[in-house]
């Protein structure tokens, strides 16, 4: 019924993305346990992680 989900673009934010999908601020995290800024990248972060964010 539904088709595939596709990966959210790259150059979307951190901010853009918790605002997207109704997330609370300073859900997404760095490797170290913090925050991801709000202006950093999925690219970025997937670079660092290798996590997959959809």
């Amino acid at each position: 019924m539904f088709g595939k989900v596709r990966k959210t673009r790259s150059d979307c934010t951190v901010g853009t993305y918790e605002k997207k999908h109704d997330l609370p601020t300073g859900t997404i995290r760095n490797k170290d346990g913090r925050k991801a800024r709000k202006d950093k990248t999925l690219a970025a972060l997937r670079k660092e992680n290798g996590k997959d964010y959809r």
